[in-house]
């Protein structure tokens, strides 16, 4: 009786002495085709050439092998991955948070943060939290979604309209610029940078200090978490 003892089960191609079969249908390092050879004769074109004999079609009769430096390969694969995963656009659900009564120079500084995320082609939850007395007073915080909403227009859009939640109204806002145009953006505006600050040497250092890349968020304001599967959210206390 058969019987399964786990272990995982490898996903690497095999390569020469672990290639088990009495014929296989030859691919050279350049991609021409020698045709089907034995095992043996393959193994020898492969030390020959210096290069590793891989199984590239396991399930082709007979087996398609391929002529490469597969240490190479393996890197160039890995490479490509990394810079797959470096440009994918993950959802992130930034969350902002504000009183009804909140103060004017207040009310300026979160706008700006706002702003900020949407210009990075992220989406903000707004969250107006009601303290006591306040939550009798929910078309304060209605008026301040709409102010809000207004302000940033230009930027993004009401994707969820407000809506109390608890002693909580919550509205999300849309950026009217897609993940992806905005981190091409930001990574062009930071080789502009960085070709201006080789170009004047000068320039002090406080100045470069100052200057945040896009999606960059300074000490003390507000905190992020980016997740591809599902989206994160941080928050900044009114």
């Amino acid at each position: 009786m058969w019987c399964y003892r786990g272990g995982s089960i490898s996903a690497e191609p095999r390569i020469n002495d672990r290639i088990r079969v009495p014929e296989v249908r030859l691919v050279g390092p350049s991609g021409e085709q020698v045709g089907i050879v034995p095992l043996a004769k393959a193994l020898e074109l492969a030390q020959e050439y210096d290069l590793d004999l891989v199984e590239v079609a396991a399930n082709a009769r007979p087996p398609v092998c391929k002529l490469m430096d597969y240490g190479k390969f393996k890197y160039e694969s890995a490479m490509k991955a990394r810079e797959a995963r470096k440009n994918q656009a993950h959802t992130v659900i930034k969350e902002m948070k504000l009183r009804p009564k909140i103060d004017p120079h207040d009310y300026d500084t979160k706008k700006g943060h706002v702003v900020r995320f949407l210009k990075q082609g992220d989406k903000v939850k707004i969250t107006i939290m009601f303290r006591g007395r306040e939550q009798s007073r929910p078309e304060l915080g209605y008026r301040l979604l709409q102010r809000l909403a207004s302000d940033v227009e230009d930027l993004g859009f009401i994707e969820s309209n407000p809506k109390q939640d608890g002693r909580n109204m919550i509205m999300v806002l849309g950026p009217h610029k897609k993940k992806t145009e905005a981190m091409a953006e930001a990574r062009e505006a930071q080789a502009a940078r960085k070709a201006e600050a080789k170009a004047n040497p000068g320039r002090s250092q406080n100045a470069a200090d100052g200057d945040l890349d896009e999606g960059e968020i300074a000490e003390g304001e507000i905190t992020e978490a980016e997740s591809a599967e599902a989206p994160a959210e941080a928050s900044a206390e009114a």
